[in-house]
């Protein structure tokens, strides 16, 4: 189980926590309503897949998994009470590297509100703090205007281009990577740092 899970992170109107398997309607009426929006970010796998589709409660149980196992925090997104997406810190590393990345979505109905932003601050803050992290980066398509604002917004410092980093589609798509270390981290942590700038 990796250190500091499962646990609720929260602040103001937005909460983190584990996603569960009742979250499976709302999960995917979500998901449906915002397929369009979210399909050209959403990582695919270059090798097709045999048999059906795992549900919603597969998909649960694996990333359950992996945070027992110490490699992933699955997180559910609330605003005011109700799911509105989705967080994963993923590939949580020790040793040498004491690394993370985070991924995340938000429904478009609530896009633009500040959501995401205190959300990675929050994931951020927990990673560097509870799990003793090192470092914390995402990885963003350069077209994907909404999701370079989070990251600027929050003071993540750009590394440049990943080229063919992630299968999205029918391809390799090119990504930026923005990252925090440790020392970068302000005074009070990124959430008090996203707070004083609102």
């Amino acid at each position: 189980m990796a250190p500091g899970w499962p646990v609720v992170l929260a602040d103001g109107d937005v909460r983190l926590r584990p996603l569960r398997r009742r979250d499976a309607q709302a999960w995917m009426a979500l998901r449906a309503q915002n397929s369009a929006w979210l399909e050209p970010w959403d990582a695919t796998s270059p090798v097709p897949l045999h048999g059906p589709r795992p549900s919603f409660g597969e998909f649960v149980r694996s990333l359950n998994r992996q945070a027992r196992s110490g490699t992933a925090l699955p997180f559910a997104v609330d605003y005011q009470g109700r799911l509105v997406g989705q967080l994963t810190v993923a590939g949580i590393a020790y040793g040498s590297l004491r690394s993370a990345s985070i991924g995340y979505w938000v429904s478009r109905h609530v896009a633009g509100r500040g959501i995401i932003p205190t959300a990675v601050a929050m994931a951020s803050d927990h990673c560097f703090g509870a799990l003793g992290l090192h470092r914390v980066e995402v990885n963003i398509r350069p077209e994907n205007g909404p999701s370079l604002r989070v990251v600027e917004k929050l003071g993540f410092r750009d590394e440049g281009v990943r080229e063919r980093y992630l299968h999205i589609g029918d391809e390799w798509c090119d990504h930026r990577t923005f990252a925090l270390t440790v020392e970068e981290l302000p005074p009070g942590g990124l959430l008090a740092r996203w707070r004083a700038r609102r």
